[in-house]
């Protein structure tokens, strides 16, 4: 079982930047791929960026491509998303989740989530 919390949401005007945080419970965090994911009013849930257990591969939503960066810090039990240049159509809430070694883009194949993060960026 993992536990996942995320942090760092909140109000920021466009061309701003956030950096959200997920902290993982368990003493296995670095077996797992972990990734974040977002979901708008209305919309469903998208994939926004993956990173493999060890933080050597990484994999990004066209949408955030150049903007958004993912990272770990296994020693840490933590993942992160750098998030800048943001635009209005970031606003959503950003879930982080887990499943195990291998990387995927696809929510189903995801064990475990966090509650959400709301991230709203104003033009």
């Amino acid at each position: 079982q993992v536990q996942l919390v995320e942090s760092g949401g909140g109000l920021v005007q466009t061309g701003g930047s956030l950096r959200l945080s997920c902290a993982a419970s368990g003493r296995t965090f670095s077996r797992y791929a972990m990734g974040w994911f977002r979901q708008a009013p209305e919309k469903e849930r998208e994939f926004v960026a993956v990173i493999s257990p060890s933080g050597g591969t990484t994999s990004y939503a066209d949408s955030v491509k150049g903007r958004f960066t993912i990272s770990r810090d296994n020693a840490k039990n933590t993942v992160y998303l750098q998030m800048n240049s943001l635009k209005p159509e970031d606003t959503a809430v950003y879930y982080c989740a887990a499943r195990t070694l291998r990387l995927s883009t696809l929510p189903y194949e995801f064990d475990f989530w966090g509650q959400g993060t709301q991230v709203t960026v104003s033009s």
